[in-house]
């Protein structure tokens, strides 16, 4: 866990950020489940990792552009592309949604298919960590309530204090967080053993190609 403060949440700040992490001895991680906010400050800081945009905000975000009549058939069209169990039928219904919908929500087309590449890298790892990486959702809704707390105790206390008290309510949000699924995975992982749609590529498959 890192806690830095900062006046705004900004690529100045999330570096600031990393930059800890990185002093401290984080080395380069094979993955980071990102909010476009902090992009820019790991492609900085940690070029070679490879990024995985989070679904969830990418759906708001798509469906933004969208009437809300069309946003149903699209929300669903989106889903049958996260869900899809290999990346070819990821591809695929990447390929149906553009031509179904680019014709008429070409903003909305747009928003989602920039983002191909980083949307797409979970296929990479390992099958049971793919509701892990998919989606950040876990850390704006642990940081609610911190940040509800926070503004009420704002010009309050000191900083000292506040740094501790958003500390502590960190820890308590852990108790809530799922367990990481494949476990026993994440060893390889660090060790960069290739994945390919979830499934770890083996000398015989290497060889095989």
């Amino acid at each position: 866990m890192s806690i830095e403060e900062g006046v705004r949440e900004s690529k100045q700040c999330w570096r600031a950020v990393l930059l800890s992490l990185q002093q401290r001895g984080l080395g380069q991680p094979r993955s980071w489940p990102l909010a476009m906010v902090l992009w820019a400050a790991v492609e900085e800081v940690y070029p070679e990792t490879d990024v995985q945009r989070c679904w969830m905000h990418k759906t708001g975000n798509v469906l933004n552009y969208l009437p809300k009549s069309v946003q149903e058939k699209a929300k669903q069209g989106l889903h049958d592309i996260w869900m899809a169990e290999d990346r070819a039928d990821a591809e695929q219904a990447f390929d149906a949604f553009e031509e179904r919908f680019g014709a008429k929500y070409p903003k909305a087309v747009a928003c989602l298919s920039k983002d191909r590449d980083a949307l797409l890298a979970f296929y990479d790892f390992p099958a049971e960590h793919w509701s892990h990486i998919r989606t950040t959702n876990v850390t704006p809704s642990s940081f609610a309530t911190i940040r509800h707390r926070t503004r009420q105790a704002k010009g309050c206390i000191t900083r000292n204090t506040m740094l501790t008290m958003v500390y502590k309510m960190g820890l308590c949000a852990e108790d809530s967080w799922r367990k990481l699924r494949g476990f026993r995975h994440l060893a390889k992982v660090i060790e960069g053993m290739k994945f390919k749609d979830g499934i770890e590529v083996t000398e015989d498959d290497k060889a095989a190609a």
